[in-house]
């Protein structure tokens, strides 16, 4: 059956859903769905990506959504499609540019907002030791003591295990609950289930219908549906193979399909010297 409504697993479809002007009361309301303990969200402003970082080499990491509220606390929230080679370590690394431009000249007192770091994954982490850290979707990360106090609270990553959310429409409790269930299943609806009745889902509904699509905008999907679909195509028989030689061949598999070497880099963590002796 065609699909009535685009993937929020791509990249087009994710910013068409969250990452535009007229998408603000969706991210809004998804990000206070997934932050209620630390203030209501009244108003977001997307900042410039190409911003980020001080050298060239910085600046190639853009974010899918990054955004700032009326109090100036920082928000970047990314989809990640697969695993990456070191993910965790450039994460950390991606958070230290919102704090870095919050610097003043001359005398500053260091006061820095907050800055919250949240990845939509298509995938599991898999190196949890024991449950229920293994079936949760939802994993919480702040700097931390030996004894579990909270050393410091304006830096916080929030990673959402997608492939664990296995929740019917009946099953639904919470706001989070109702976003989870329409980003993973929402490409699979020709209906808008009767669970979604407020105005920001239908507007999200709206923004998300296909067929209101202008040629180039439909174009631009599909051609992002196919990376998508060609990404998850050749990790499924890399995993099988072994990662190592697993993200070799997804590399390859990239090249051969045209896909520039900062792409790749992107989406496998492989430096572009290796790519380039592919």
């Amino acid at each position: 059956m065609k699909a009535k409504y685009v993937n929020p697993f791509t990249d087009f479809g994710f910013k068409k859903i969250f990452g535009e002007e007229a998408s603000k009361p969706s991210l809004i309301d998804f990000l206070n769905a997934l932050l209620p303990n630390t203030g209501k969200i009244v108003d977001l402003t997307f900042k410039n990506n190409e911003q980020l970082g001080q050298t060239d080499l910085d600046r190639k990491a853009i974010y899918d959504i990054y955004c700032e509220n009326e109090k100036g606390e920082k928000f970047i929230v990314e989809l990640q499609k697969a695993k990456q080679n070191y993910f965790k370590e450039r994460t950390i690394y991606y958070s230290t540019f919102p704090i870095r431009e919050q610097a003043e000249r001359g005398e500053w007192n260091y006061n820095l907002k907050a800055v919250y770091c949240v990845g939509i994954l298509d995938f599991t982490f898999d190196d949890y030791e024991s449950e229920p850290e293994k079936s949760e979707v939802v994993h919480t990360i702040k700097l931390k003591n030996q004894h579990g106090k909270t050393f410091y609270d304006k830096l916080t990553f929030i990673y959402l295990e997608m492939p664990n959310f296995k929740r019917k429409e009946n099953e639904l409790e919470t706001r989070l609950d109702k976003w989870l269930y329409f980003i993973k299943y929402l490409e699979d609806f020709q209906t808008i289930p009767a669970i979604f009745t407020d105005e920001v889902f239908s507007q999200a509904f709206e923004k998300a219908e296909l067929a209101k699509f202008g040629q180039t905008e439909l174009a631009n999907y599909e051609n992002s549906l196919k990376i998508y679909r060609d990404l998850k195509g050749v990790i499924d028989s890399a995993f099988e193979e072994g990662i190592n030689e697993g993200v070799l061949k997804i590399a390859r598999k990239m090249k051969l399909k045209g896909l520039s070497s900062l792409d790749i880099s992107d989406l496998t963590g492989l430096s572009e010297s290796e790519i380039n002796d592919l």
